[in-house]
This record gives C-alpha cells, sequence and structure tokens, in this order.
C-alpha cells in the first residue's frame, strides 16, 4: 500500500478540515495517508522551521494558509510558474532534495465560481484583502473575464502592489487599488465583491466592512469556509444577494493538491459531497 505524510502550516488552524478531506479521498484510493496540521500559533515555530523540520522528518507535501502564503516563499528551493506569478504559495510538494511551491488557489476558485456563478456580471468587482489568497482570486476572476477589479486592502501599500502586479499581467485598465474610505463609493456602483481576508473565521470573526455597505444587486463571495456560512455571508444572503461560500474553493485547492501529493486522480464531486458531511457534523 502506497503511504503518503503531508500537513497544513498556518495559524489557527485546528478547525481545518483539510486532514479529513484528503483522508478520506485517499481511503477511495486504497492509501495509507495521514495529514498533519502544523500550526505556528500552537508549535511557536515560524514557517520556515516547519517547512525544514517537514523535509526532515519525511512528508511528502504540505499545503500552506494563512498568514504564512507568501513568507513561505523564501524558505523553497522551487516555485511553479503560478505561484511565482502570483508571489504566493499554498502547496508544497518535496521532490527529493528540493521543495517546490505551487498555487491551486486560484484555480480552485476559478472553477468554485464558474462553477457557482456562471452568469455574474463581473463589470466591476471590489475586492477586498490583498495578501496571497487574495492575489490569487483576483488572478482568477481576470482570467475568467472580469473588466475591472478594485483592490481594497487595510495596507495601502499592498493594494497598491497587487493592484500593479495584476495590472502588469492583465492591463491597466483591469485592475486598480482604492482605499478603505472609498468603499461606500465603490460598492455601490459594483456587480460584486470578493472577500479576501481572514475575517469571518473561527478565530477572526466579525465583519470586513459596515453591513450597511452591501445591497440586493450585489453578489458576494467568500474565500472562508470555516464556517462555511460567514456573517458576512449571512447578512449578504438577508438581503437577497446571491453568494459563494468558500467551501468551493477549498475542495477544489485540495483536488489539485491531492494529485500533486500522490500522482493520483481524485474524485472532485467525491470530495464536495464530503466537505458537505464534514461541516454538517
Amino acid at each position: 500500500m502506497a503511504s503518503f505524510l503531508v500537513g497544513l502550516i498556518g495559524a489557527g488552524i485546528g478547525p481545518s478540515l483539510s486532514p479529513p478531506l484528503h483522508e478520506q479521498e485517499a481511503a477511495h484510493h486504497g492509501l495509507h495517508y495521514v495529514y498533519r496540521l502544523l500550526d505556528t500559533d500552537r508549535l511557536g515555530l515560524d514557517v520556515g522551521e516547519l517547512v525544514r523540520t517537514a523535509r526532515r522528518f519525511g512528508f511528502d507535501g504540505l499545503n500552506i494558509t494563512h498568514p504564512c502564503k507568501q513568507s513561505v516563499i523564501p524558505h523553497l528551493d522551487e516555485l511553479s510558474p503560478d505561484a511565482r506569478m502570483l508571489g504566493a504559495v499554498n502547496t508544497v510538494v518535496f521532490d527529493g532534495d528540493r521543495s517546490v511551491g505551487h498555487n491551486t488557489d486560484w484555480t480552485g476558485f476559478a472553477e468554485s465560481f464558474a462553477r457557482a456563478l456562471p452568469d455574474a456580471p463581473t463589470h466591476r468587482i471590489v475586492q477586498l484583502g490583498a495578501g496571497g489568497a487574495g492575489a490569487a482570486v483576483a488572478h482568477a476572476l481576470l482570467t475568467l473575464g472580469a473588466d475591472l477589479i478594485t483592490v481594497v486592502d487595510a495596507d495601502p501599500a499592498r493594494a497598491r502592489a497587487l493592484a500593479g502586479e495584476l495590472a502588469g499581467r492583465f492591463g491597466g485598465q483591469r485592475a486598480r487599488h482604492a482605499a478603505p474610505a472609498e468603499l461606500p463609493a465603490l460598492l455601490a456602483g459594483a456587480d460584486g465583491l470578493m472577500h479576501a481576508t481572514p475575517t469571518g473565521m473561527a478565530h477572526h470573526p466579525g465583519l470586513p466592512l459596515p453591513a450597511e455597505l452591501l445591497h440586493p444587486g450585489l453578489w458576494v463571495a467568500d474565500i472562508v469556509y470555516r464556517p462555511l456560512e460567514t456573517e458576512l455571508l449571512r447578512h449578504a444572503r438577508a438581503l437577497g444577494c446571491r453568494t459563494l461560500d468558500g467551501g468551493g474553493m477549498v475542495v477544489f485547492q485540495a483536488v489539485h493538491a491531492f494529485r500533486l501529493f500522490t500522482g493520483r486522480e481524485p474524485d472532485a464531486e467525491r470530495m464536495l459531497a464530503h466537505l458537505t458531511d464534514l461541516v454538517a457534523v
């Protein structure tokens, strides 16, 4: 029986459903597959120390989550073209003596969005969050054909940097940055709100913006999946907004990561059903 040891590095990751999601799919393939949580807060180690330790202990690969998707890069030997382009890594594969960083977030989100909101208007999108996940979902939306994404972040320099990178890849008319104070005017004329910050996660409860800025003309997408219904999505649904939770993204990025770790072809529909069962518990 083939055996795999993988893990997840991040902060406050106790509620993560990645271990059972991966392990249940592996069982269908007849694999001995162990998935461990490597929480930077609980272990008191930084991402570089954890990557080096995982390599020494024979891990086959790692998933990387908040807040380590960008800070992990200096500790890797190589990046895939997607990871290099996005400046963010969510999957690391140990290939012999080399650690190779990949990004399956953007393809995971693209599949989730196209599946759940195939006809959603994407002329003007406001995105909250310019970190590693923000880079991935903005790239996905522009790849899917969005006309303009305006990036807003609590750190203006980070928003400016991401907008500049997106403009360099997709053209200066398709990405810009703005300050949080501009959100009322931006959202009043927007088709969609893309939320890509940790707010709403189990360890970061609350809303990422004033609830009164939401309106029924918006679709609202959230990358958070634990809980699946965040406070943001709950408010949006109450207003009649079309919404997309983070469940699809986490499953489709896991599909791609599982393939990288094992070389086996996972069943996306089965993994979506696994997630539904897991969040119901």
